[in-house]
Order: structure tokens, then C-alpha cells, then sequence
């Protein structure tokens, strides 16, 4: 099935479009820029700007473009990290992830490990959708998984928690990979813990054994090679601060939707 784009969505681009502006020049060598508090914080707020009108001109719940099986290109390139170094992701990867496990902790009532086949065997849900790559390139899949509701629910999330810090299995050069959402993309209809690419298990390349899909975002934020969700109240106290890897390492936005 395909959900039509509103009409509202090319007024809300434009907007972060003007918005991104701004915080492009952090990425472009403005060294002197990047080290002015009062420039960060105008970032900040510019982007706090940007989550609330996005979700005030379309709802909590509005979806993300669902396409149709022709759209699907011939594949979703493996950016970023290719394969972890990690040694427990090594082995992991050489026995097919058969003793992969999720873990999901924190501000919930009855903490959970999960075994990858149980997960695996929860309703299932599957939408074929864009992945839009802050580099400039995009590539429309079909993914499936099972909506990270699902998990939430069976783990009892506590009111406190207003985040989910995902913790992941590749480490790059500033250090562990991280994202966060807050709990409203959390139960997001579209949002899920992927196992599946375009019909076939997830390519190393791609996330394996599970990554986020958090559709409403660009795609730094959707979490690849996720083995711990960790329920915050406050996503500032964990790692740099920033909410995410590129957030810390690059100032990139924490909330980066499109």
C-alpha cells in the first residue's frame, strides 16, 4: 500500500531544508562556528524548532511514504560500517547469530533478553519505504521486523522513561555507535526492529541480525547491529551527550526528520 505525501510536506521540507542550512556549516570545516556556544545553542534550538513544527503540521502518527514492490531499487547500499570489529559480533556473524540476543532495559518493569528467534517469530510487520542518507543519496527497500510496540509492551516500559538509547555492536573512530529516539517515534506505527531486507535475512552490510527503523528520520538515526534498547529518561546523561554518535562526534541533529 502507498500513503500518499500531504500537501504540507513540500512547505515542511522547505522549512528544514532553511533549517539544515544552518547546520551544514558545522559540517564543512567552520572550525570557529562549531566552537561558539551561542552558535551551537541557535543549532539547537533551530532544530527543536524543526521537531515541533514537523509534528504540529502532521501529527504524531502521520506515516512515511509506503511504495509499491516495482519501486524497490535493486539494493539499499551498506554505509557506514560494513562488518563490526568486534570479536563477539565475529563469532556471532560466523554461526549465523544463532545465539544473538536483544536486550531490553533500564526504566522498564520487567527487564528481557531476547533470543533472535524469538523475535523473529512475533507478528511481523512489512513496508517498503525510502532510506534517505544524510550524504545525499537515497534507495527505496522492504523491510520487515517487528514493531518495536511489541517489544515495549512485553517489557513493561515505566511512564519515566521518555527515550531509547539503542546500543550497538560497531565501534568507529570517535568510538561505540549510539542513537536515541524519544518515545513518541518509538511507537511510531512504522517504527521496528528490522531482521529482513527485500525478502532475505538483513546482509551483514545492511545491520544483521537486527537494526532500527525509525521511517520519519534520516538515515544516521536508524541504528544498525542493535544488541541493547535501553529505556532513559534523559538520553543527555548516556555516552557524549548528544544522543547519538554523529551528534556527538559531528554535531549532527538529534532529531533529524524529513
Amino acid at each position: 500500500m502507498t500513503d500518499k505525501a500531504p500537501s504540507s510536506i513540500l512547505t515542511r521540507r522547505a522549512l528544514v531544508g532553511s533549517l539544515g542550512l544552518a547546520a551544514g556549516g558545522l559540517l564543512t570545516g567552520c572550525d570557529a562556528l562549531n566552537a561558539n556556544p551561542g552558535w551551537r545553542e541557535t543549532l539547537r534550538l533551530a532544530e527543536t524548532g524543526n521537531m515541533v513544527v514537523q509534528r504540529a503540521m502532521l501529527g504524531r502518527e502521520a506515516l512515511a511514504r509506503e511504495y509499491a514492490p516495482r519501486d524497490i531499487g535493486r539494493s539499499v547500499p551498506a554505509n557506514g560500517t560494513r562488518i563490526p570489529a568486534d570479536s563477539d559480533y565475529t563469532r556471532q556473524a560466523a554461526t549465523g547469530f544463532a545465539d544473538w540476543t536483544l536486550a531490553i532495559d533500564g526504566l522498564v518493569e520487567k527487564p528481557t533478553r531476547f533470543a533472535l528467534g524469538q523475535i523473529r517469530s512475533m507478528p511481523r510487520q512489512t513496508q517498503i519505504t525510502r532510506h534517505d542518507c544524510v550524504e545525499g543519496w537515497s534507495a527505496i527497500g522492504q523491510w520487515t521486523g517487528v514493531n518495536l510496540s511489541v517489544l515495549l509492551d512485553t517489557v513493561a516500559v515505566k511512564p519515566s522513561a521518555r527515550y531509547l538509547v539503542f546500543h550497538c555492536a560497531d565501534t568507529l573512530r570517535a568510538g561505540p555507535y549510539y542513537e536515541s529516539i524519544d518515545m513518541i517515534d518509538a511507537r511510531h506505527p512504522q517504527t521496528m526492529m528490522a531482521w529482513a531486507l527485500n525478502g532475505e535475512l538483513l546482509p551483514i552490510g545492511n545491520g544483521a541480525p537486527l537494526r532500527l527503523r525509525v521511517e520519519r528520520q534520516l538515515g544516521y538515526k536508524h541504528a544498525k547491529y542493535v544488541r541493547r534498547i535501553e529505556a532513559v529518561a534523559d538520553y543527555r546523561l548516556s555516552y557524549g551527550g548528544g544522543g547519538g554518535y554523529w551528534e556527538d562526534a559531528a554535531d549532527y541533529e538529534w532529531y533529524a526528520g524529513i
